[in-house]
């Protein structure tokens, strides 16, 4: 199936997410017997609700927000492929979110793909989840409740890894190490962005891990495909909005 969809018909995306608050003491009471609920499941021994807010609540669409999304797609100049990267970062949610359904809605013709590392477990359901939460319209390539799993427009770099193992998981970071790929992990790594985000107010440094991270993952799939990488001065980015 790879080898049968073009390239510049998939947008690459990832994204960075944080706790909806900075700290479990802020939440309002509702939101803490909430995440007291959640935790009992995920607690060690050692841990409170507390503890477990400040390393879990991020990657829970009920309990975090998006921060920063980082698209990319594949066009073709002049006999060439480039990449061209798009970068959505801010403190407003809805803010961020409009802005990429407004891009989903220009990429969901027919024959679109969206692609991303981990994308069908994590990426495109808290995506679509904060959206409506935020009372944004789903985007069409966004809405497959009811879908069979091979009729959805998503793509994902880990499911293709597996190979049908569903209890393996590989990272980013190694695959682009192991097929020569610039490897994209800079000064911080997922677990961080929420301490960079809330204590240290670094939302630029979020960006770039977030746009590092979206060319690793367009890189390994040319790589997949047996093709080759495209060169650093062919890879543009449009301009930021809100960091």
């Amino acid at each position: 199936m790879w080898q049968s969809i073009k390239p510049e018909k998939i947008l690459f995306l990832d994204i960075e997410t944080v706790p909806m608050a900075a700290t479990y003491d802020q939440l309002s009471e509702s939101m803490k017997r909430f995440w007291d609920k959640k935790s009992r499941y995920l607690m060690k021994e050692d841990q409170t609700p507390a503890d477990l807010y400040d390393q879990k609540a991020g990657i829970y669409a009920e309990f975090g927000k998006v921060i920063c999304i980082v698209c990319g797609i594949f066009i073709e100049k002049e006999g060439k492929r480039f990449i061209r990267i798009k970068t959505l970062a801010g403190e407003d949610e809805r803010k961020i979110l409009e802005a990429f359904a407004s891009i989903l809605d220009r990429h969901s013709s027919t024959g679109q793909y969206l692609c991303a590392h981990n994308g069908k477990e994590f990426d495109f359901p808290f995506l679509a989840r904060r959206m409506l939460i935020n009372g944004i319209k789903l985007p069409d390539i966004l809405n497959v409740s009811g879908m069979k799993p091979w009729e959805t427009p998503f793509l994902d770099t880990l499911e293709f890894w597996k190979f049908g193992d569903y209890k393996h998981y590989t990272s980013l970071d190694l695959l682009a190490h192991l097929f020569g790929i610039p490897s994209p992990k800079s000064d911080i790594d997922g677990s961080m962005v929420g301490k960079v985000y809330w204590e240290d107010r670094d939302l630029q440094r979020i960006a770039r891990y977030c746009r590092a991270d979206v060319l690793a993952l367009m890189q390994l799939f040319l790589r997949f495909r047996g093709e080759a990488l495209v060169t650093p001065e062919c890879i543009e980015e449009v301009q930021h909005e809100g960091e």
